[in-house]
């Protein structure tokens, strides 16, 4: 986003004049007459400034700069003052205030004050971004758990986007984690603190569509007694999860398309428009290129919705992963029963690595909460039967037990190579053949 100085003032000459010097001092301006219009562009990822006289007509600029302040104590307000008003400006500065002007003001005098004002807002940012980085990494590996690449490109997209307000279009099969993918998206991003609200489209009763998301008025249809939120008015300033999004049907995308492009609702029985301030997060299993290409999903939604896509792997595409996910989901279980956490055998970290996993995540979280609950022992059969070569099957297998072993024994090599059988030359050279790196495991 682009550093941007928001001026209000009654006064339109003023506003004209401001803006033409803010201009050649290449500083993008945004002038408004009223204290609400600038507050609505306020937020605490905004990139800028604010600049307002104190003196207006309705709600002024102490208002204003009280109402900023609420979003992000750390954002710079300079106040322009009269030459009564100075006093004013100065209690104000020791309650938030970044600094004032008084007039009349040559206009060097206000570049300068903002120039250094967007300075004080870069750094607050980057700092900000920093930290949200430090503390994310330890979020989103607890969360999003794998070293494999596919894990590892996931969880560095999310980091990139999360602090943005773009769209995002997340994708990948049943059971992969495309709600966790989300809801990450929204606990890294400035909403964290504002709801995070799921809808899954492919619940959503047809005939209940507007009341269901845009609310409605008391009076608006039989047993409307009173006037209703619709869910994504309550997402105001937070996100909106569109999960399963592939499900609507075609009648009702439309409805959605405009309240996504608009940013704004209309509830039902009502002719005034609501504004929304909303990150938007959808996902689908389905190929939604395809389902434009046929003719069962609007392609102009599509294009809106797709700003970023994030696919989210299937488990069989990350298999090195199996073995350490679920140790973690056994553990989760054994918390969550109120058991004691049971001996996983390196054998069956490795057997389970091998096996087909449509199902993907919540099909090991669900073998891993039977596994704490003694209803599955997880027997590792004689033989199997697959359709790679000998060779594949010999490999894949060896690799598996190798990172099944390293996983159990947190990394350290002396207990691997013995629990293998394995001399520590043999182990290193196997490590090497699969590109299993020790420090890739998780401790």
């Amino acid at each position: 986003m682009t550093e941007t100085v928001l001026f209000v003032d009654d006064e339109e000459e003023l506003r004209i004049a401001v803006a033409q010097s803010l201009m050649l001092a290449d500083l993008p301006a945004e002038v408004y007459e009223r204290a609400e219009d600038a507050l609505a562009k306020i937020s605490r990822s905004f990139q800028g400034v604010l600049v307002t006289d104190i003196r207006m007509p309705g709600n002024d600029g102490l208002w204003l700069m009280h109402q900023i302040l609420e979003i992000d104590p750390e954002f710079p307000v300079i106040l322009v003052t009269g030459h009564g008003d100075v006093d004013l400006a100065v209690r104000s500065m020791r309650e938030g205030a970044y600094d004032f002007i008084e007039k009349p003001y040559p206009p060097a005098r206000l570049v300068s004050t903002v120039q250094h004002a967007l300075e004080k807002r870069r750094l607050t940012i980057e700092n900000r971004s920093l930290k949200q980085e430090v503390a994310g990494d330890d979020k989103l590996e607890a969360r999003l758990i794998g070293r494999s690449a596919p894990m590892e490109g996931l969880r560095k997209a999310i980091r990139t986007i999360a602090a943005t307000d773009a769209d995002v279009l997340i994708t990948g099969p049943t059971g992969a984690g495309k709600d966790l993918t989300a809801r990450a998206l929204h606990d890294l991003s400035e909403r964290a603190r504002h709801p995070f609200v799921h809808i899954n489209c492919a619940a959503l009763p047809v005939d209940l569509v507007e009341t269901e998301l845009f609310g409605h008025e008391a009076g608006a249809f039989a047993g409307a007694i009173r006037a209703r939120f619709g869910k994504f008015e309550h997402a105001r300033q937070g996100t909106v999860f569109l999960d399963e999004i592939d499900s609507l049907p075609v009648a009702v995308q439309a409805k959605f398309l405009q309240a996504i492009q608009d940013r704004q609702i209309t509830r039902l029985g009502s002719n005034e428009p609501v504004e929304l301030d909303i990150r938007v997060i959808a996902a689908a299993k389905a190929d939604l290129t395809a389902a434009v290409t046929v003719g069962t999903f609007r392609a102009d939604l599509f294009y809106r919705l797709n700003v970023v896509t994030l696919d989210v792997p299937s488990l069989n595409a990350r298999r090195d992963d199996i073995p350490s996910l679920f140790l973690n989901l056994t553990a989760q279980a054994a918390a969550r029963y109120s058991r004691q956490m049971p001996d996983v055998p390196a054998e069956v970290l490795s057997h389970l690595a091998t096996q087909q996993w449509p199902g993907n995540v919540r099909e090991l979280r669900n073998a891993a909460d039977r596994f704490v609950l003694g209803l599955d022992p997880l027997v590792i059969p004689n033989a199997e039967t697959t359709d790679r070569t000998l060779a594949d099957a010999v490999a894949v297998h060896e690799k598996a037990l190798i990172y099944a072993a390293l996983t159990a024994n947190a990394g350290r090599l002396k207990p691997t190579y013995e629990a293998l059988g394995l001399s520590r030359k043999a182990l290193y050279e196997k490590m090497q053949k699969h590109t299993i790196n020790k420090d890739d495991i998780a401790k």
